[in-house]
């Protein structure tokens, strides 16, 4: 029995088994009457409060009960308006005869396929089936012809003979590279149509670069890869185009299927970087909604259509089946219940959309080396300073050396075992994780330190901290801070908040953070060094580093003034409230707060007498002449190689829009999908009725999401899903054969179509599989086979209308399909006749919209734009949703709101319009016009007859010549050029 069969008339074949003979059959409860229940019954007879008092789900019905309801049957009373079948009633009347016997309890509804709904038998659910092609019915070039020959001949089908050579050539171009072949490559197919001549033509399209432009405009078709946002803010996404290069490079490289979604699941966990970060765009290709309304219930809500959004193209793309129909109940078609969606979706629960930064695994390798040799160099430069400052300490410690006294703060902080203040009574409290340890405050980036509020008011004053930094790659963290108590208004030391590895005044007003323009930090990392940030009454604001002004003043008046009672000290925060990139990482040894400004040589002072810091002029002081020498070479290196490594970083980091994944959440089951209806909590799984592969992820519920995520994607790409590869070895066909095996290549479940080969998609699937789950091979055997080159229209009148008759669809493909060009490899084919197609490829798509931001919304509008940058391949246009070319649009282009698998294809007299006066096809006319001048002069007949080669793949009749000729001699070349881009041969490809 064939799985087509099989799966439209479970219930039929069940019924024919109950007279054999003349003898009623004996009827099993399970296989016979339960689906009946499942199909007409239960929605009504269940539950806390079923229709009548009466439950059809459990046991328990007794002789009355069964006896009233087998009245209300047989008089078509029930089910209400659709009475059952008279095969059903014969099951029913004879399992109450037989005593009503029940089986499975309670019902199991996902158990068999019923007349309504799949069971766990549903076809596509099934293990994969090693299937062998039959015996060869007619001429067979591969398995595909036999399977598909052996169907024409069951239906009294004839077959079609094979296209000519000019149409199987251009029919193979556009399947394959999406572009139209030259003359030269049909003439030479044309003199030698051998089947070697071709394999070869097809081997070299696989292998060209167009082949990975084509076949990746199909794949994000699927996943609705769209440049903007979507909903009403619409805001641009000018970093989601590596997602589109990915997948072209990934066709190109014939990367396995498994490894291909497996690189889009959980890229950023295989290999990070940009690689794994651009792959993983595929979470995030669909819309997004950033306006959710201030209600943690629109919140809540906003975020379960997210989720549902995304496990909706998951299960589409990948599964083939509509997961996310079971949001709110179970799935009413296919076996899949309302537990398991929401097990899935705690498997991605920790979705999120937004810009990471990185950088490719080469360009880390490089990172790492000049990482590598700073080390080094610090390294040496360290020992040499530690000699220094050892013989300076050993010169103070022995009263040999001199400095003044230094000024007295209003308050210091030692750090010798707590964080006392040593002069006064601010002393300080650690959150968080800051603690004391080895003569300094540690800070782990997470933790701060502050003080009791300040008695007096202050408004002059001066900040200083002796620090020590675990990294320079830090970025707004506070070494110390004075700020009013809440953090409304401060002012600290901060490390790199505008500026990467430079030192700031942070404030609470903005104009405030003006940089001093000094030189990046490069030592903070090997040795504690000291700053000191002065406030003046005059508005002037200074830094200094070791005892040296650290770039320029900066001047903004008035400066900010603290009130008593209400001031604090901050150390390792910015300000408060905690949170964001205000925490510093690293070692605080001594910090003061002077409530006045200090003059310059007080500062210098205060660098000089820093318990443990030795000034510039104090280590060359210490050091010999060759010593200096090499300390200075030391440090121009460090500095030399630390500018490298900086402009390495910043010139090879590359933002890229993916997922941004959080903590998954705990998620329980949403009872008809309402947040606030809270049902039982759930762990990680997937669907358990795909056959032969465990769904239970065996993790927590509050598992780590790399690791939930992780799990997904084994259990997708995993050998045994059959799902998985089904679904592609479908698609493919769909792309090159017009339909489907299932025409429906989103839905494998009992919605969408039947298979109208089952056992050739099980061949395909199962060698699919075996071979590794490459692409191209597939390819190969498809378009290499005798179906694939059947010709459009061959047959004799008489015979196509009976074939008609059996068939109009051409489902069983005893016709090839003649289809219409695509709007991409519309434009993509006059690109390349006007001789204007463009060589680049990847990076930003070219913009033939206008880009414009009113009242926080963003719009999108078709523009009329030339030159080189907008004449590349249309899969690297710039993609909004929203604000197609009016030709794109015409001919079909999906928005990229939602999945496509197979396109609509519609005719219009917009098509028509479009193809004669549309801006873009008027220049194209123009620049191919111009191209056939310069090829052959200003022989009218030479530029007729290539004008023919070229967009059509054939000279022009005799009668299309003459028109032609008129056409020219009346409107100019264009006018012919123009002409033919209208041509029926042209925008289809027979």
């Amino acid at each position: 029995m064939s799985i087509a069969t099989m799966v439209i008339l479970t219930t039929l074949l069940v019924t024919s088994l109950f007279v054999v003979s003349g003898q009623a059959a004996e009827i099993n409860f399970d296989r016979h009457v339960a689906p009946i229940f499942v199909s007409y019954c239960i929605e009504c007879h269940s539950g806390d409060e079923p229709e009548g008092e009466l439950s059809l789900v459990s046991a328990g019905l007794d002789e009355l009960v069964t006896s009233r309801m087998w009245e209300r049957v047989r008089d078509d009373e029930m089910p209400p308006k659709h009475p059952l079948a008279d095969s059903d009633k014969n099951i029913l009347k004879q399992w109450i005869d037989d005593g009503a016997v029940w089986g499975t309890s309670p019902i199991d509804p996902f158990a068999f396929t019923t007349s309504t709904r799949a069971g766990r038998d549903w076809w596509s659910l099934q293990p994969l089936r090693e299937t062998r092609p039959p015996m060869s019915v007619g001429d067979s070039r591969n398995p595909i012809d036999a399977f598909v020959t052996e169907r024409l001949a069951e239906t009294g089908l004839t077959a079609s003979p094979q296209a000519d050579p000019r149409t199987l050539i251009r029919r193979l171009y556009f399947d394959l590279v999406g572009l139209p072949p030259s003359p030269a490559t049909i003439d030479a197919f044309t003199a030698d149509p051998s089947d070697i001549v071709y394999e070869q033509v097809v081997d070299d399209l696989l292998a060209s670069k167009h082949y990975g432009e084509r076949w990746a405009r199909h794949w994000l078709d699927v996943v609705r890869f769209g440049e903007s946002d979507g909903f009403e803010r619409n805001f641009p996404r000018e970093s989601a185009w590596p997602y589109r290069d990915w997948v072209i490079n990934a066709f190109n490289a014939d990367m396995p299927y498994d490894e291909f979604v497996r690189m889009q699941l959980i890229g950023d966990i295989i290999v990070g970087g940009i690689d794994g970060a651009a792959a993983t765009g595929f979470w995030v290709s669909g819309v997004h909604n950033t306006v959710v309304g201030g209600s943690k219930r629109m919140k809540d809500l906003a975020r379960q259509d997210e989720l549902e959004d995304v496990l909706a193209i998951v299960g589409q793309s990948l599964l083939g089946m509509t997961v996310n129909c079971a949001r709110c109940h179970n799935h009413k078609f296919d076996p899949i219940t309302q537990k398991e969606y929401y097990t899935l979706a705690s498997a991605i629960s920790g979705l999120g959309f937004g810009e990471r930064n990185e950088r490719s695994e080469s360009d880390s390798a490089r990172l790492i080396d000049f990482e590598s040799t700073l080390a080094t160099l610090r390294s040496t430069l360290a020992d040499l300073n530690h000699q220094a400052r050892s013989r300076v300490l050993v010169a103070r410690s022995s009263g040999h050396a001199e400095w003044s006294e230094p000024p007295q703060p209003f308050a210091r902080w030692e750090f010798e075992g707590d964080l006392s203040d040593s002069i006064g009574h601010l002393h300080a409290t650690a959150t968080d994780g800051a603690q004391v340890k080895h003569g300094a405050l540690v800070l782990d980036g997470k933790g701060f330190a502050s003080t009791p509020v300040i008695t007096k008011n202050v408004q002059a004053k001066t900040l200083e901290v002796l620090v020590q930094l675990d990294s320079l790659d830090q970025t707004g963290g506070g070494a110390i801070s004075i700020e009013q108590v809440g953090g409304d208004a401060f002012d600290a030391i901060v490390f790199g908040e505008r500026d990467p590895k430079h030192w700031m005044s942070g404030s609470s007003s903005f104009a405030r953070y003006e940089p001093f323009g000094g030189t990046p930090e490069t030592e903070a990392v090997d040795r504690a060094v000291h700053l000191v940030v002065v406030y003046s009454e005059d508005g002037n604001i200074t830094a200094y580093r070791d005892g040296v002004i650290y770039g320029k003043t900066v001047r903004k008046s008035p400066i900010q003034s603290y009130a008593a009672g209400e001031t604090e000290i901050l150390f390792g925060l910015r300000h408060q409230p905690p949170g964001g990139n205000r925490f510093l990482s690293g070692k605080i040894h001594q910090a003061a707060f002077f409530d006045r400004a200090l003059s310059a040589s007080e500062v210098e002072t205060l660098a000089s007498g820093a318990t443990n810091f030795v000034s510039e002029s104090d280590m060359n002081e210490a050091l010999s002449p060759v010593e200096r020498d090499r300390r200075a070479k030391l440090q121009a290196e460090v500095a030399e190689t630390a500018k490298l490594r900086d402009e390495h970083v910043a010139s090879s980091t590359r933002k890229v829009y993916t997922l941004s994944a959080v903590q998954g959440a705990t998620t329980n089951v949403l009872l008809r999908g309402d947040p606030e209806n809270v049902g039982d909590l759930v762990t990680p799984a997937a669907i358990a009725s795909v056959s032969g592969l465990p769904s239970d992820f065996e993790l927590n519920a509050d598992a780590p999401e790399s690791l939930r995520r992780r799990k997904l994607a084994e259990w997708i790409t995993s050998r045994e899903n059959p799902l998985f590869t089904r679904v592609m070895v479908n698609r493919l066909w769909h792309h090159h054969f017009g339909a489907g095996i299932v025409d429906t290549p989103n839905d494998l479940g009992f919605n969408g179509g039947r298979p109208t080969h089952p056992e050739l998609l099980e061949f395909l699937a199962w060698q699919f599989r075996e071979n590794g789950y490459h692409l191209k091979p597939l390819h190969r055997l498809m378009v290499t086979s005798n179906v694939y080159r059947q010709a459009s229209f061959a047959l004799p009148p008489a015979q196509e209308a009976s074939n008609e008759a059996i068939d109009v669809e051409n489902r069983l493909l005893w016709r090839g399909n003649s289809r219409r060009l695509d709007a991409e490899s519309l434009r993509d084919a006059m690109l390349s006749m006007s001789g204007k197609l463009g060589v680049d490829t990847g990076g930003p798509g070219f913009k033939d919209v206008s880009i414009v931001s009113n009242s926080g919304t963003t719009y999108y509008e078709p523009i009329d734009v030339d030159g080189e940058a907008f004449w590349r391949r249309t899969v690297y246009r710039f993609s909004p949703r929203g604000g197609r070319s009016s030709l794109l649009d015409t001919f079909d282009c999906p928005d990229p709101a939602s999945s496509a698998p197979n396109r609509a294809v519609t005719t219009t007299p917009l098509q028509a319009l479009s193809l004669l006066n549309n801006a873009f096809v008027l220049r194209m006319a123009e620049h191919f016009a111009a191209r056939l001048m310069t090829q052959c002069g200003d022989e009218l007949n030479d530029q007729i007859t290539q004008a023919w080669r070229i967009a059509i793949g054939r000279e022009p009749t005799p009668a299309e010549r003459e028109l032609s000729q008129k056409l020219v001699e009346k409107h100019g070349l264009s006018s012919l050029c123009r002409g033919l881009f209208n041509f029926n041969e042209f925008v289809t490809a027979q």
